[in-house]
């Protein structure tokens, strides 16, 4: 998240008289849509994805590649699992590791986040925090109607919204794989001290919105630092049954001791292992951990191995496939 220092600095001069004031305004602990309490069943749930697709193909704003994705075996099955892209992108960031899972009997739902895949490339500057939560909310309303057991991968903001789900009353999530979390932004792009201003300024709409080389509006970045921040310092048993992250040490987006912590703290709240898996720095993948493709064969290897993870098996350096 290059340049995020120098932004959000040059937006505090702006409003230097009000710096002291900005630390004493609570951040990220007021309530957010939460998911709703009545159960669907398997057809009225498959006929809800089936509306939202259609209403995306209806659309010409939505990019077709970019719509929603059910991978369904035309029944509810014994395990079923939400995939939530990650900011900027869209459901097609899973593909591949979406087929996976269902080659393995999963019936796999792939939401297209709200602003995310339209032709108006900069559509997701305007994203809030509460839509993030109700289609995250929603999300999972219709995956836990797939099958009998159900958990969430997540990558990026992506992760932040599963975790968020994990903790939601209501919600049973049994098995939760976080892909380069983004519970915040590298210490080499945005200091500590500078988390609850940018949050405030530029998630508030405070200040101008900006946006960084990467493409990212500070605005929408703000929204999901506002997610994570809601996520209690003491997580809820929930019956987690298996809780893993993978990280990259190439990633310069976000802060990867924050992206072992906050997950460590919901497995320990579940007395089960929190299992890490460090991808080798020679693969060259960087804050995109599903980013394969030039992989080749040794990326299906890494597809497999995210499942296994997901599914409780530990995976190393030291086993996990490096290129050939």
């Amino acid at each position: 998240m290059p340049e995020i220092i120098e932004l959000v600095v040059g937006g505090l001069a702006l409003v230097a008289a009000a710096v002291a004031g900005l630390y004493l305004w609570p951040v990220g602990r007021r309530g957010l849509p939460v998911a709703a309490a009545r159960p669907l069943d398997f057809d009225t749930a498959t006929r809800a994805a089936e509306a939202v697709i259609a209403a995306e193909a209806a659309d010409p704003q939505v990019r077709p590649e970019s719509r929603s994705r059910l991978l369904s075996h035309g029944s509810r099955t014994g395990r079923a699992v939400l995939l939530l892209h990650g900011y900027t992108l869209a459901p097609e960031q899973y593909a591949g590791l979406a087929e996976e899972f269902f080659d393995r009997g999963y019936n796999v739902w792939i939401p297209r986040a709200p602003q995310h895949g339209t032709a108006d490339r900069r559509a997701h500057h305007r994203v809030q925090a509460g839509e993030l939560t109700t289609y995250a909310a929603q999300g999972w309303a219709v995956a836990a109607a797939l099958g009998d057991e159900v958990g969430i991968v997540g990558i990026s903001g992506g992760a932040v919204l599963a975790a968020w789900l994990a903790q939601v009353p209501g919600t049973v999530v049994r098995h939760l794989l976080l892909l380069s979390p983004f519970f915040g932004p590298n210490p080499r792009q945005a200091p500590a001290y500078a988390i609850r201003p940018l949050i405030l300024l530029y998630g508030r709409r405070i200040l101008r919105d900006r946006v960084t080389s990467r493409g990212y509006s500070l605005a929408a970045v703000a929204q999901y630092l506002t997610i994570a921040r809601t996520l209690p310092s003491r997580p809820r048993r929930s019956g987690l049954r298996t809780a893993a992250v993978a990280v990259s040490p190439l990633d310069g987006v976000v802060d990867l001791r924050a992206a072992v912590q906050v997950p460590r703290r919901i497995a320990d709240a579940n007395a089960i292992p929190l299992r890490v898996c460090t991808l080798p720095e020679e693969l060259g993948i960087e804050h995109n951990t599903l980013n394969l493709a030039a992989l080749g064969t040794d990326g299906d290897q890494w597809r497999r191995r995210y499942v296994a993870l997901y599914e409780g098996e530990t995976v190393s350096a030291s086993d996990a496939p490096t290129p050939s």
